[in-house]
């Protein structure tokens, strides 16, 4: 278990789901990941639900606004990236041809924010942090642990968010179809890219999190008992561990992740 401080510029530092049904959500993840709940009130009967893991915030929640509904928005994981100001990171975004959503604004005193679309069209947030620092917990099940993005696009994807974060982007062994690429944030491997062969076309472009489970074929089929979808049974991938990618019962998708040094 590590207590995370403070989040480099450029490292994944929350995740936060927005769903049709905020109690049915607050329930299955409690269950699956023994997260507890803390619901800040956000007006009229609207509660931001921070779950947490020994104290330490992990995750959030809220329901999705009306007009997002209207729109045809589903129920998602977001993630959000730390930056040192995210303004700059918004006008950086759209210079090298993503869209800004959602301009800079302040969370009360927690930080500052944007929601920023990548030319591809996979949505992510950028968060400055002041008094919130984002997740404050890592290396135990539940964790936030490694994203995926989900693109048509590997090589536009690796410029726009090398440029953006001064991530480092690695090619594997280019063998046929395995082109998976890596992305190191500094000297932590944070996520990745796979190839866009690997991807249902007729899903849109999007950020997949993972969260740390030792023992993914447990967690996936409490996951699944309580209401849950595969779309990726638990599989074996050689030297990296047991991953399975699950939609809520809501649908939001996520998945988890048992290292390969766990199993």
């Amino acid at each position: 278990m590590t207590n995370i401080e403070k989040h480099s510029p450029g490292s994944f530092c929350w995740i936060e789901l927005a769903t049709s049904d905020q109690a049915a959500a607050k329930a299955f993840y409690g269950e699956l990941f023994a997260w507890k709940c803390n619901d800040m009130p956000m007006g009229p009967d609207e509660f931001y639900s921070i779950f947490q893991i020994d104290g330490q915030d992990t995750a959030a929640a809220y329901t999705i606004r009306p007009d997002q509904r209207l729109q045809g928005v589903p129920s998602h994981w977001m993630i959000y990236i730390a930056v040192e100001s995210a303004d700059a990171a918004a006008a950086k975004a759209a210079q090298l041809g993503g869209i800004i959503i959602a301009p800079a604004f302040d969370v009360f005193d927690a930080g500052r924010m944007a929601v920023l679309q990548d030319p591809a069209g996979a949505i992510f947030c950028v968060w400055q942090a002041k008094k919130n620092k984002g997740t404050g917990i890592a290396g135990v099940d539940g964790t936030l642990c490694w994203a995926d993005l989900s693109t048509p696009d590997q090589e536009g994807a690796s410029k726009f968010y090398s440029a953006l974060f001064g991530w480092k982007i690695m090619k594997e062994d280019e063998k046929p179809g395995h082109n998976y690429y890596h992305i190191a944030n500094g000297e932590d491997f944070i996520g990745g890219i796979p190839p866009a062969g690997h991807r249902d076309p007729k899903t849109p472009p999007h950020w997949l999190a993972y969260f740390t489970a030792s023992n993914c074929d447990a967690s996936a089929a409490k996951a699944k008992q309580l209401g849950a979808k595969f779309l990726m049974p638990p599989t074996t991938f050689e030297k990296v561990g047991r991953i399975a990618v699950i939609a809520d019962p809501q649908g939001a998708a996520f998945a988890i992740f048992q290292s390969a040094r766990r199993e």
